[in-house]
């Protein structure tokens, strides 16, 4: 019996906006593992539902997959992850089961999950480098657990070939399986948790010796002339115009508006200059003419 506990799987659904520090998780198995689906959920609930079913040992092979650098955006598309997205859809008839995560806030430890599948179900461990593009799988009974590290993928046109490749490898690896009985856990970290981890710290400078100190601070000037070895300064050759710059912008715009300013305050000290007012303007009125003009009023 066929049974898909996916949801709403995150390849085939539109994403209107997606959270900064979150990725996407995916399991499938062709074992019946109980579990929901939900939409956002922390690592430690996540984690907390899936040991269990780890425990129980249904599977002969647990491939335990990393991809760093990534987020639900890139698997959206159908060619993104072609091999994964028809396990998950329920397109390979042998998975029986399968469970997908939009978001997962926080960081599984698939280390940790590595250990808790060696000690409870006595499985052996094979780490498979997927730079390397070659792996070897023993044919053997004894359960296995298998750890697939995949690198971030590059910003820009090569990101979605490059996760084409790597979902490739993961079906390679899985069509070499001795057994048919295997779960796959498919980790993924948010892009910038992966830049922090790929991010070196600086190391920091140390002098050889005290007396190197002048030595580094006169490299950092830069001198336009040459010193001769009798320690006379050797001035450039050539015309003197060509050696220095007289007239820089600066000094151009400063005499322009000093132009300016002093255009209009010319204009405005010949204009109060220009007015003409006789004396006897000011002068009061005593005649006859004034003494009727107030009798009047």
């Amino acid at each position: 019996m066929h049974i898909t506990r996916s949801g709403a799987f995150v390849l085939g659904i539109s994403i209107v906006s997606a959270f900064k520090d979150t990725s996407p998780f995916f399991l499938f198995s062709t074992s019946e593992l109980l579990a929901s689906s939900p939409d956002l959920v922390s690592a430690a609930s996540l984690s907390k539902a899936i040991v269990p079913e780890l425990e129980a040992c249904t599977s002969d092979t647990y491939v335990i997959v990393s991809q760093l650098g990534v987020n639900a955006a890139d698997y959206h598309g159908r060619l993104s992850a072609p091999h994964l997205r028809m396990k998950m859809l329920g397109n390979d008839k042998s998975i029986r089961s399968s469970l997908s995560v939009k978001d997962v806030l926080g960081g599984l430890d698939a280390q940790e999950m590595s250990r808790i599948v060696q000690a409870k179900c006595g499985a052996g461990h094979l780490r498979v480098d997927a730079s390397t593009g070659s792996f070897a799988i023993a044919e053997n009974a004894k359960p296995r657990v298998i750890n697939l590290d995949f690198p971030a993928p590059p910003v820009g046109a090569g990101r979605s070939t490059k996760l084409v490749e790597n979902d490739a490898f993961l079906a390679s690896v899985l069509d070499l399986l001795p057994s048919s009985k295997y779960t796959v856990i498919y980790i993924t970290s948010p892009t910038n948790a992966a830049q922090h981890s790929e991010e070196a710290e600086p190391e920091p400078y140390e002098m050889d010796s005290i007396f190197q100190a002048p030595v580094h601070a006169e490299l950092k000037r830069d001198f336009s002339y040459k010193r001769a070895s009798d320690g006379n300064i050797t001035l450039p050759k050539g015309p003197l115009f060509e050696r220095y710059q007289y007239l820089t912008p600066g000094l151009f715009m400063g005499l322009l508006v000093s132009f300016l300013l002093v255009s209009i305050l010319y204009v405005g000290i010949n204009g109060v200059a220009s007015l003409q007012v006789s004396y006897a303007a000011f002068d009061k009125e005593m005649g006859p003419a004034a003494q009727k003009k107030q009798a009047q009023q």
